[in-house]
C-alpha cells in the first residue's frame, strides 16, 4: 500500500496488502508514533548538546553528528516505518530484517555519534558526574562486559523467535514496540563500549582485544540466522498461516529467506563494525601521540631556562696521536709540521 498508514490500522489492513515488489517497497510506509517520539527525543537531545558546545566556542565533529543522525536514527526510522514495518505482520522476512537492523546497524550508528562523550561535555559538571557514575557502575559494567553483552544479543534474538514473545508481539502493538526497544538496547550494550566508551570495559580490553572480540562477535551473530534458516519449526507459524495472502513465498520458504537475510546482514555489519573499531584505534593512537608531543614540548620549554643559566662545558678536543706521543717519532712529526712540541722538555 503506497503512502503512509496508521500503525494501529495496519493489522486490519494486512489482509488487503498488495504483493510486495521492488517498485512498491520504497513507497510503502506507515506512521509509528512511538518510534517517532523516540527518535525526536534522542535527536533533540543530541542537537541541543551540540548547540550548547558551539555557544561555548567548542567544536563537535560533523562526522559524529552525521553518524548519529543518519546511520543511527535513520536506521531506526527505516526499520520501524518503512515497508519492513508495513509487511512484517504478513511476511516473516521483513520482520527478520527489521530486527537485525535494530540490534546491529542502529547501535553502530548511535555509538559512532559518541553521545556519552557529548553529554559529559555539554551537561553541567554535577549532572555529568552523576551520568558518568551511572555508566561506570557495577550493573552497567556487568551488562557491558564483552562476553556478557555478546551473549545477550544472541540470547535476545533466539529468545524472541523461539519463545511466544514474537507471536505475541505480532498480535499486540504495544509489545511490538517493547520488542523494538529490547533489540536496540541489547545491541547498544555490546557496541557502545567497543566504539566509544572504554571506561565501561575491563582494563585488559585494549583496542587489539576489542578488534578480536568484534571479529568473533561477527561469527556469533550469524548463529541466530543459521538457526532460523535451518529450523524445522515455523516461527509464529500459526500467525503467518492465518494471513490469507495469495502471493509471495510459502511460510517455510519465507522463514528460510528471513534466516538467509539475517546471516548476510550480520556478516556485512560485522565487517563494517570491525573497520569502525580499527578507525577508533587509529584515532586513539593519534590522540595519544599528540598528547605525548605536547608533554615533550612542555618539558623542553621548562628545561630551556635551566640550560641557559648553567655553563656548558666545552667538550674535550680529540687530538691526533702524534700530538700526544712522547716518543722520538712524535717529536719529529711535530717538529716537521712547524707546531711547538708541547710534550718536549723546555730548552734552557
Amino acid at each position: 500500500m503506497a503512502g503512509f498508514l496508521a500503525h494501529g490500522g495496519q493489522q486490519a489492513a494486512a489482509q488487503s496488502l498488495p504483493e510486495l515488489t521492488g517498485g512498491r517497497f520504497p513507497v510503502s510506509w506507515e506512521w509509528d508514533f512511538a518510534a517517532v517520539a523516540f527518535v525526536v527525543v534522542l535527536g533533540g537531545a543530541y542537537g541541543w548538546a551540540v548547540l550548547r558546545l558551539r555557544r561555548r566556542g567548542e567544536r563537535w565533529p560533523v562526522a559524529r553528528t552525521a553518524a548519529f543522525g543518519i546511520l543511527g536514527l535513520g536506521t531506526i526510522v527505516f526499520a520501524t516505518m518503512s515497508a519492513l514495518a508495513v509487511y512484517d505482520r504478513i511476511l516473516f522476512w521483513p520482520a527478520a530484517v527489521q530486527n537485525i537492523l535494530l540490534d546491529l546497524i542502529a547501535p553502530i550508528g548511535l555509538a559512532l555519534g559518541d553521545p556519552l562523550s557529548l553529554a559529559y561535555r555539554a551537561l553541567p559538571s554535577s549532572s555529568a558526574q552523576r551520568l558518568r557514575g551511572a555508566m561506570t557502575g557495577r550493573v552497567v559494567r556487568a551488562l557491558t562486559f564483552p562476553l556478557v553483552s555478546s551473549a545477550l544479543v544472541i540470547a535476545t534474538e533466539l529468545g524472541i523467535y523461539f519463545t511466544p514473545y514474537f507471536g505475541a508481539a505480532l498480535r499486540h502493538s504495544a509489545l511490538h514496540e517493547v520488542m523494538y526497544l529490547h533489540l536496540l538496547l541489547a545491541g547498544c550494550l555490546f557496541v557502545l563500549p567497543m566504539l566509544s566508551r572504554e571506561e565501561m570495559l575491563p582494563s585488559w580490553c585494549s583496542h587489539p582485544v576489542r578488534a578480536a572480540l568484534v571479529f568473533l562477535d561477527g561469527i556469533f551473530d550469524a548463529i541466530p540466522g543459521v538457526v532460523v534458516m535451518t529450523s524445522g519449526t515455523l516461527i509464529a507459524g500459526s500467525w503467518y498461516r492465518s494471513q490469507a495472502r495469495t502471493w509471495g513465498p510459502d511460510v517455510q520458504l519465507d522463514q528460510m529467506i528471513g534466516g538467509g537475510a539475517m546471516i548476510s546482514i550480520a556478516e556485512l555489519v560485522g565487517l563494517v563494525f570491525l573497520i569502525a573499531v580499527f578507525a577508533e584505534w587509529v584515532r586513539a593512537e593519534r590522540v595519544k601521540t599528540a598528547e605525548l608531543d605536547r608533554r615533550l614540548d612542555a618539558e623542553q620549554v621548562r628545561a630551556a631556562p635551566r640550560a641557559q643559566s648553567s655553563p656548558v662545558a666545552e667538550p674535550d678536543r680529540v687530538r691526533p696521536w702524534w700530538e700526544t706521543d712522547t716518543g722520538v717519532v712524535g717529536q719529529r712529526i711535530r717538529g716537521s709540521s712547524g707546531r711547538p712540541d708541547e710534550t718536549a722538555p723546555p730548552r734552557t
